[in-house]
């Protein structure tokens, strides 16, 4: 770990440690016959995935299982989150974020005030979720047995209060990435309750996975749009679309290259959902200096330097070293 990440990593454990006072597919794939294997880019060979489900994943960039993670596992995330929210503990490192409606208003410490918990690896409780056995057995299948949790989110997703700031704009989430190959990333979305288009499904592009990385800026969207929620500037408005409607437990793994997004809010209950993003051990950073990533890098390096005063000697690839954990297997590069 370079100077500036470790660094980094003491100022926010110092920043943010707790106070001794404070307690801590489309679902189904058609049906296909082959003889021999064949070689697939996407996938790799094992036991767990059927030839339709790998097919299914080389086509779309996606694959729903249904009914993966426990009731009691979600019940217990819910929980966590609510503490957090309530202020009982402190998280390290952990980005608490507000639709930008909410914002303007009067704060509530409560859920209700809260439209997504990110980074929460520091929080035993919900990092959990990112060593799972029965989400990792599959993320072996995408990205191999040297496992890394790179990006953790617990998504709230709020009734949209008129505006229409609810809604997440169709992005790609390798533009937030600064470490390649790409095949090697994958993330797992799992829907802590019902999840339908009334309260704002994920709705992908699928093949989309197929194509290069877009450029991203923020939408002109008239209600505002929430923080770091960059959007793909040009993409074909006709392209078919499937709405992934879900229940609780089920979970979706998609490709760091699949077009995404997510509709309004227009229930009065909030929407819940917590995900992981993962790399191969064996990923490498790359620089993103005269790429389509310029804007992200930039906008995160300020972000760090307000929170934590540092100064340019922390780069993006920082940012992102202190954050991942291994979870299964060797960090070999990352």
């Amino acid at each position: 770990m370079s100077r500036p990440a470790e660094r980094l990593r003491v100022i926010i454990n110092h920043l943010d440690r707790p106070s001794a006072g404070i307690r801590a597919a489309h679902t189904s794939a058609q049906t296909v016959s082959y003889g021999h294997p064949q070689r697939l880019r996407y996938t790799l060979d094992n036991d767990l995935l059927t030839p339709e489900q790998r097919l299914f994943y080389e086509e779309n960039g996606f694959l729903l299982i249904r009914n993966l993670v426990s009731k009691q596992d979600i019940d217990r995330f819910r929980r966590e989150f609510e503490r957090i929210c309530r202020q009982e503990i402190k998280v390290p490192g952990l980005v608490v974020m507000r639709d930008v409606a909410i914002a303007k208003s009067e704060f509530v410490p409560d859920q209700r005030a809260v439209s997504k918990l990110q980074d929460f690896q520091e929080d035993p409780e919900l990092f959990r979720y990112c060593s799972l056995p029965e989400i990792l057995k599959y993320v072996e299948c995408f990205i191999g047995p040297n496992i890394m949790a790179m990006h953790t989110m617990l998504i709230n997703k709020p009734p949209d209060a008129g505006k229409k700031t609810s809604r997440h704009p169709m992005h790609q989430d390798l533009h937030y990435f600064p470490f390649r190959p790409v095949d090697r990333i994958v993330c797992a979305w799992t829907a802590m309750e019902t999840v339908n288009r009334q309260n704002g499904c994920l709705v992908v592009l699928p093949g989309s996975h197929k194509g290069t990385l877009q450029e991203h800026d923020y939408p002109e969207w008239e209600g505002g749009v929430n923080k770091m929620y960059h959007g793909v500037r040009d993409y074909d408005p006709e392209h078919p679309r499937v709405h992934l409607e879900m229940e609780k437990g089920d979970t979706v793994f998609f490709h760091p290259l699949l077009i995404h997004g997510s509709g309004m809010n227009q229930t009065q209950g909030f929407r819940k959902a917590i995900s992981c993003h993962y790399a191969s051990g064996d990923c490498y950073y790359i620089d993103v200096k005269g790429t389509t990533q310029e804007n992200i890098e930039k906008e995160v390096k300020e972000i760090v330097a307000r929170k934590y005063a540092v100064g340019d000697e922390v780069t993006f690839k920082d940012t992102w070293v202190i954050r991942g954990r291994l979870v299964q297997g060797e960090r070999i590069s990352m």
